[in-house]
């Protein structure tokens, strides 16, 4: 728009156009927007948000059994879902309960829930339930029943995904072998519906008075997964050929999902598309150099389904066929990380993951599917291996017990940095979803060529009426964006009465974005009576209590904190810090100093309490939400935290390699605090108080020992290429035990789990890859990639808390066709091979368990 004119002519000509003029806080005046485009090198971005809000029209999708047994109806109309008539913005994390020991369960989907996630999602994989024809196998970890009905006892949501083929990185993408032999499979061949129908019948059975229609916590189930097979007994007719077993089966629920990229087959109003949002990294891309910028990092404004899903860089203006007309925009892979192939291992960094969440939400998301949230391990299979592999005609090797993923919460429970930066904007999602869900997307006037273009900010909002989010990413993986100096957003708003159109900017003075922010910004915010015109910190979570609403925000690095409020709304206001000014009706405050201490205290014309409070991105990143005694309280601290306020209130704090725990609680609690190590209170007032807790040091000594000096590696095969990749890939090592490996017996000592809730293997090494045995089973292997392993060890360990183990490591040739993004670059001996053991320690685990309440 006005490419040709300068700066003050493209802010007269734009006023002149609009007919702006001042309105309250509104910045409408030409002076103003001249002052926003006041030199070349600022980053005015218009947004024209003024069209009129359209309410969302019936889904074109005929629900199941939408009605619990409470009365409450799961709905759906054409742009979200809606709980008991209200509309819902939920969270979905993935969680595959038959990769992870049963005896854990229960803490892993506490930290989901500390985390914010609504709905747990599963794939229920045929294979590791009946890989024997006939012999079905619902035990140990491998129990979906008990798995829902712990998610349920805690109050999450689940959706099975049964397949029957998932893909989820798995042998024959979940299809049993004997299914497989017997002849067509994914298209509605007699024999192979047979089978189907019986393993459905399985699942049906496991989750009988489990479904919400039975007051059960199954809202809905994925049939297949990336399905695109056309012809013949195939496409739309063996998906609805599927629902009608399932159904048939006893599988009645409000929702029936399919995934909706790859071309995917969608029955219109059978079932419901949900989309990957796309990942990180392409481990199964063929190339083993750096990826050109990932698509998930950009904006979609007319395309649900451009990702970097086996879909190369396409334009993010291509219009394509829409399966999602008058259905909502949900997801079920944004992803949570990346599973490490052989031939390619991208390290995937916190922001890589978080930075997706604003880029999703402001393409008009409605459903945030993580996948995955929890990492795990295969289990043992009966007749093979159950990893993905070359071997089994799949284009990719993967380790063949770690399914670790680099997720948010790792394969022995560890919560990584992209955890607590996730929640941030789940506990967001949690708390305004309501008000986000029903919101229209508006693209800016200028928007990014294809996803490698980087000299164009990345932007949208999201509103109804004059209120909304600004949605904003400065960040793509692997390459530097350029700082945004002079950034202004300037929305035109629908017209009040009088009025032609208005404009709202923010801030009211340009301010300089850096390089690697993201955020979620609000305007017009009511709450209470106030009204926050805009605010420039990420809106993350509210507390209601005492009579108060607290509202916490985040600080974004690098840009001031600044609140503009509408005085009308305002009878009294008190602020810890800042400067205050008053402008055309317009209370603004700059220059704030964030943490837990600042306060912004406001009394709303109707007298109701508010409370503004700015924290910093790592006090935001280490807060949690736990209920205590009926009321809901901040919990900030660097431990992994999860808890269980069913019953009384018990919180969990883990700590590796520090005896150290301190944790500060927002507002004070009303009785005193128990707990399993002796608490310290080190400082309190009515607003915070802080504790401090030490755990007995525990220094575990074991003994290395070599064992096996490395062999010559062979060299690397190369394996076929699949249709749709035009390369073969490097193919991984057998995986018999390797005699060309360096071995080393690894003890550890009795008595090492006391007082401990684990115990960390950690092992620094350079080589090809590393496996670690016991008694010569295969327990956890490793493609390296230059970080170090981690393994708990407390599943591993007998009851003595000691264990004897043998660490194998391939050593690496410098001629390996393989992908690395490695600290600093290898040196490689004479040999042109290097395997090096760099340290091997036990890392304890410390606990504090905190019982708070009666």
């Amino acid at each position: 728009m006005f490419f040709s004119l300068s700066p003050f002519q493209q802010a007269a000509r734009f006023c002149r156009q609009n007919q702006f003029v001042f309105s309250g806080a509104v910045w409408l005046a030409c002076a103003g927007a001249a002052s926003a485009l006041h030199a070349q090198a600022g980053t005015p971005i218009h947004i024209d948000a003024s069209r009129p809000f359209v309410q969302p029209g019936p889904a074109a999708y005929q629900e199941g059994s939408a009605t619990s047994p409470r009365g409450i109806t799961l709905g759906v109309n054409s742009r979200y879902l809606t709980l008991d008539g209200k509309p819902w913005l939920p969270v979905m994390g993935e969680f595959h309960f038959s990769r992870y020991p049963r005896a854990q369960w229960e803490d892993e989907i506490l930290k989901m829930k500390a985390a914010g996630v609504n709905i747990v999602a599963t794939y229920v994989i045929w294979i590791h339930h009946e890989e024997i024809e006939g012999q079905f196998d619902w035990s140990g970890q491998r129990d979906l029943r008990a798995f829902v009905q712990l998610c349920a006892q805690h109050g999450l949501y689940v959706e099975p995904r049964i397949g029957p083929w998932d893909h989820a990185e798995v042998r024959n993408g979940g299809l049993p072998d004997w299914v497989v032999k017997q002849g067509p499979t994914r298209e509605n061949d007699p024999v192979y519906l047979k089978a189907v129908r019986a393993w459905y019948g399985q699942v049906a059975e496991q989750l009988k008075g489990l479904l919400w229609k039975d007051g059960g916590p199954v809202i809905g189930i994925q049939l297949e997964n990336e399905y695109s097979k056309r012809g013949p007994n195939a496409g739309e007719a063996h998906i609805l050929e599927l629902k009608k077993i399932a159904i048939e089966s006893g599988l009645d629920v409000p929702l029936y999902f399919v995934t909706g990229w790859d071309n995917a087959v969608v029955p219109r109003g059978a079932v419901i598309p949900v989309y990957g949002g796309g990942y990180p990294d392409a481990p199964w891309d063929g190339s083993i150099r750096k990826l050109p910028p990932a698509e998930v990092y950009a904006f979609r404004f007319q395309s649900r389904v451009t990702a970097n899903v086996n879909a190369g860089d396409e334009s993010m203006t291509t219009t394509q066929s829409r399966p999602w007309d008058h259905l909502p925009y949900l997801t079920a892979e944004i992803g949570g990380g990346i599973e490490d192939t052989y031939h390619r291992r991208p390290v995937i960094h916190p922001d890589d993951i978080a930075t997706m969440f604003p880029v999703m939400l402001g393409s008009g998301v409605n459903l945030y599917g993580t996948y995955m949230f929890q990492g795990g391990e295969n289990p043992d299979g009966k007749l093979t291996t159950l990893q993905e592999s070359q071997a089994t005609g799949y284009p990719n090797d993967l380790p063949i017990k770690s399914y670790d993923f680099q997720a948010p919460l790792g394969e022995f429970g560890d919560e990584r940095e992209s955890f607590r930066k996730l929640k941030v904007f789940e506990y967001f999602v949690n708390d305004f979803g309501m008000e986000l869900a029903p919101m229209m997307v508006h693209a800016p006037d200028k928007i990014p060529k294809n996803s490698g273009d980087l000299s164009v900010p990345r932007a949208s909002v999201r509103s109804k009426g004059d209120a909304g989010f600004i949605f904003f990413n400065n960040y793509v993986r692997n390459y530097a964006m350029p700082a945004r100096p002079a950034t202004q957003f300037l929305i035109q708003l629908p017209a009040e009465s009088g009025n032609t159109t208005q404009m709202l900017a923010v801030p009211r003075q340009p301010v300089d974005i850096p390089s690697g922010a993201y955020f979620i910004w609000p305007f017009n915010l009511r709450v209470n009576g106030v009204t926050i015109r805009y605010s420039t910190t990420q809106l993350f979570t509210l507390l209601e209590g005492a009579g108060k609403t607290t509202l916490y925000f985040e600080a974004v690095p690098g840009v001031p904190a600044e609140f503009a409020l509408e005085a009308a709304s305002i009878r009294s206001l008190q602020a810890s810090s800042g400067e205050r000014t008053r402008s055309n009706g317009v209370i603004y405050l700059s220059g704030i100093k964030p943490g837990i201490a600042s306060a912004i205290d406001l009394i709303s014309q109707e007298g109701k309490s508010v409370r503004l409070v700015v924290l910093t991105a790592r006090e935001a990143e280490s807060a949690w939400k736990v209920r205590i005694d009926g009321n809901e309280h901040l919990l900030f601290t660097n431990a992994d935290f999860f808890a269980d306020s069913s019953g009384g209130s018990r919180i969990w704090l883990q700590s590796r390699g520090s005896a150290h725990f301190e944790f500060a609680i927002t507002p004070p609690l009303a009785t005193p605090l128990k707990a399993s190590l002796p608490l310290t209170r080190t400082a309190g007032n009515d607003r915070v108080e802080q504790f401090t807790a030490e755990a007995a040091v525990r220094n575990i000594s074991i003994e290395v020992r070599k064992i096996r000096p490395a062999g010559e590696a062979p060299p690397v095969k190369i394996g076929p290429a699949p249709s749709w990749r035009p390369n073969g890939v490097a193919e991984a090592p057998p995986e018999t035990e390797l005699p060309q490996a360096a071995q080393w017996s690894i003890a550890i000592p009795p008595g090492s789990m006391q007082g401990l809730s684990d115990v960390l293997l950690e092992i620094r090494y350079n080589g090809d890859l590393a496996r670690l045995y016991a008694d010569h089973r295969l327990l956890d292997d490793n493609f390296y990639n230059g970080q170090p392993w981690s393994i708990g060890l407390s599943r591993f360990l007998n009851a003595q808390g000691s264990g004897s183990f043998e660490l194998s490591v391939l050593p690496l040739r410098s001629d390996a066709p393989v992908y690395f993004e490695l600290p600093q670059k290898l040196q490689f001996p004479l040999g042109g091979q290097i395997v090096q053991l760099e340290s091997v320690k036990a890392v304890p685990e410390y606990q504090v368990v905190l019982n708070a309440g009666q």
